[in-house]
């Protein structure tokens, strides 16, 4: 077992050292100790028309008897394309299993933005908030990843949840202040798309709240029939943001639940370490309400686990 876990950890090293030496600026390395790495991959070098953002994490059993988890990230690629691409990876990795492949996953990518190029699609308008075009990150390449069998949002016939009903409360956070601006985390358990919005507007009914520079939420609802999730995020103009909440609580497994990110903007740039603020507050609120406990017990709420403490004291 260990010489294997040593095979494949100097395969990786030797992968990511001839991919970094050769796409230099466009590869960015997130995690070193987690193996999370990201390649931002175009159709030309030149004039770049259409840009996909590749994220791969390299288990330890990555590459002789494990794929690398890896996410596709693009704000146009989106239905068909994205499962057709998606296949094209996977198939990839079936026919050289055992061996390293992020090089020909790279590829294949490339030739298909270099056919959509081709093709007459119009060009995909990307707009970044002011600190982007002001700062330009590395770290902005980052995306959120998660098992490709657990990417695919459905579409659930959830019972309608009427308007009047009693929503659960929201919980608020610590906020987190750093060189004028503030970050504060809001959450909420959920179990219907319904129940997103109105407690979306419930929170927005807050004029504080409502007038923050940015309000960057995800949620995330497991649909037990399907044995899947139904997902979904907002950056609200803080491009990626919405992506990073949404894989924080993928990692965490944190499930029914809705969680919004404020930032009040205080008028100094702060590059990277904003991300790092909105996913803190997020996790902290998680934390402190028992959502990683939760995780690791296999519950799906806490609100199931609240009735079931009340039936008992009844």
């Amino acid at each position: 077992m260990a010489e294997a876990e040593d095979e494949n950890l100097q395969k990786q090293i030797d992968e990511i050292e001839a991919l970094s030496s050769i796409y230099e600026d466009e590869w960015c390395v997130i995690d070193e100790a987690a193996r999370i790495f990201c390649i931002r991959i175009v159709d030309e070098l030149d004039h770049p028309k259409w840009t996909i953002c590749l994220q791969v994490v390299l288990p330890p059993e990555y590459p002789i008897t494990a794929p690398p988890v890896y996410q596709l990230n693009a704000p146009w690629l989106r239905g068909q394309e994205r499962i057709s691409l998606s296949n094209s990876l996977e198939e990839i990795y079936l026919e050289n299993s055992g061996e390293c492949i992020l090089f020909l996953w790279v590829g294949k990518i490339r030739d298909f933005l270099l056919l959509k190029s081709q093709s007459a699609d119009a060009v995909p308008e990307i707009q970044k908030t002011t600190e982007e075009i002001e700062v330009n990150y590395q770290d902005d390449y980052f995306i959120a990843c998660q098992p490709p069998d657990q990417q695919v949002t459905v579409n659930v016939a959830f019972p309608e949840s009427s308007e009047d009903e009693q929503l659960p409360p929201i919980i608020h956070g610590e906020p987190i202040t750093d060189r004028r601006s503030t970050f504060q985390a809001h959450l909420a358990p959920v179990v219907t798309p319904n129940q997103v919005k109105l407690l979306l507007q419930e929170l927005y009914q807050n004029k504080k709240i409502a007038n923050a520079t940015h309000n960057i939420y995800a949620y995330r609802i497991y649909c037990e029939d399907k044995q899947t999730f139904l997902q979904d995020c907002e950056d609200d103009g803080e491009t990626a943001a919405g992506g990073r909440l949404l894989h924080l609580l993928q990692i965490l497994d944190a499930r029914n639940v809705l969680v919004v990110v404020s930032r009040w903007y205080g008028g100094i740039l702060l590059g990277p370490d904003r991300f790092k603020h909105i996913n803190n507050c997020a996790r902290n609120i998680l934390v402190d309400e028992g959502y990683t406990e939760l995780a690791c017990e296999g519950q799906r709420t806490s609100i199931k686990r609240r009735k079931q403490k009340n039936k008992k004291g009844k």
